[in-house]
């Protein structure tokens, strides 16, 4: 086997990437693990009050760069931990802090993905004599020679579908990125992983945003614009009900996120949720939950995998958010750039600074950011 063909893994310590490893080289491939180590988990640990940061729910610890090299010495592969920290901070932390304190909802491991790892990792795998990578993303990437185009499609497992964060990928990164457990469920993974021998084979999945102990974005953000030593942006603001009445006043607009019902700080006889927050006048705007639906978004810095552009109306399932049911809609170019869904049954909290990918049947059409 030649240098060229080698496969470089991106090993995050997790069972599943650890699996992806294994099962390749116990299909005869030739090997390389690489970890990026993207962020500090006890860089911010003093301001947020934390003396001993847990690692169990997150991903990129500092365990699990331990996991990940313990598993490449089980397989005997080359291991190496590439300190991406510098451009984690650049691309992902700094654009997810501006987003937020601009009333939009970022995704970071999108985000992550888009902007750093299959670049970096491309870049790395063919700087240790790798031409592909891999890893344990639930997706299915494939060549239509029709199309002469590489087609993302839905996993197995669709209860562990990653493609709604992939859909940043272009065609250069498809061609050279496998995904070992597309074609498998969780359940048999975790198998796979016994049969392997792999130590880590029932360590729990991660859950949390790897860069925010705890899940809380609001102290994260006091935090590191502290460290930053950056004040806290003044959008304090009005708070109106939907035919545009004062009912109270807020903190500021980074408090907020569409379709948010907790932690509003107004009374009310119902259940009041977030409808929309508006950057400009830092007015946050309220309402009933039926009044939470709407018909239609707009998208934005787009990327189309399954077609080369977008020129014509279209039917396809949109998908707003990780966890939501794809919906249908007709999606058509507006202009500048971007592209129009209007649903056939109007939608909950669409919510600008997320992700809408488009679907047709199982293959991921593109995507972009909700405007």
């Amino acid at each position: 086997m030649t240098e060229s063909t080698a496969i470089a893994v991106a090993m995050s310590g997790g069972v599943d990437s650890s699996t992806a490893a294994a099962m390749l080289v116990h299909a005869g491939e030739r090997v390389v693990g690489l970890t990026l180590q993207l962020w500090d988990q006890t860089r911010l640990a003093g301001r947020l009050g934390i003396t001993d940061a847990p690692t169990v729910g997150r991903c990129c610890s500092l365990d699990d760069v331990y996991d990940a090299r313990r598993v490449a010495g089980q397989l005997g592969i080359p291991y190496y931990v590439v300190n991406q920290q510098e451009r984690f901070e650049r691309d992902v932390v700094r654009p997810f802090v501006r987003e937020y304190l601009a009333g939009r909802t970022p995704i970071p491991c999108s985000l992550c993905n888009n902007f750093l790892k299959f670049d970096q990792l491309l870049k790395t795998a063919r700087g240790v004599g790798a031409e592909k990578i891999a890893t344990g993303h639930y997706a299915v990437n494939e060549f239509d020679e029709k199309r002469a185009r590489w087609i993302l499609k839905q996993p197995t497992d669709l209860a562990k579908d990653q493609s709604y964060f992939l859909f940043g990928l272009t065609q250069e990164q498809l061609a050279h990125t496998l995904f070992p457990l597309g074609r498998m469920t969780k359940p048999e993974v975790r198998e796979a992983a016994r049969g392997y021998g792999l130590t880590l084979a029932e360590k729990p999945d991660s859950q949390e945003i790897c860069f925010i102990p705890g899940g809380d974005y609001k102290q994260f953000l006091a935090a590191y614009l502290e460290e930053q030593n950056v004040p806290m942006p003044e959008s304090a603001g009005e708070m109106v009900n939907a035919q545009g009445e004062v009912i109270g006043r807020h903190e500021g607009i980074f408090n907020f996120t569409i379709g948010q019902r907790k932690g509003l700080g107004v009374a009310s006889s119902a259940p009041l949720y977030v409808l929309k927050i508006d950057p400009a006048s830092h007015c946050v705007t309220v309402g009933s939950e039926a009044e939470l639906a709407t018909r239609t978004l707009r998208a934005r810095q787009l990327n189309w995998i399954s077609i080369a552009e977008l020129t014509a109306p279209m039917r396809v399932r949109v998908k707003i958010r990780n966890r939501h049911q794809p919906a249908w809609a007709r999606l058509e170019p507006a202009g500048a750039g971007e592209v129009l869904a209007s649903f056939d049954v109007p939608q909950r909290a669409v919510t600008p600074g997320q992700a809408a990918v488009f679907y047709d049947g199982d293959e991921v059409v593109g995507g972009g950011w909700i405007a």
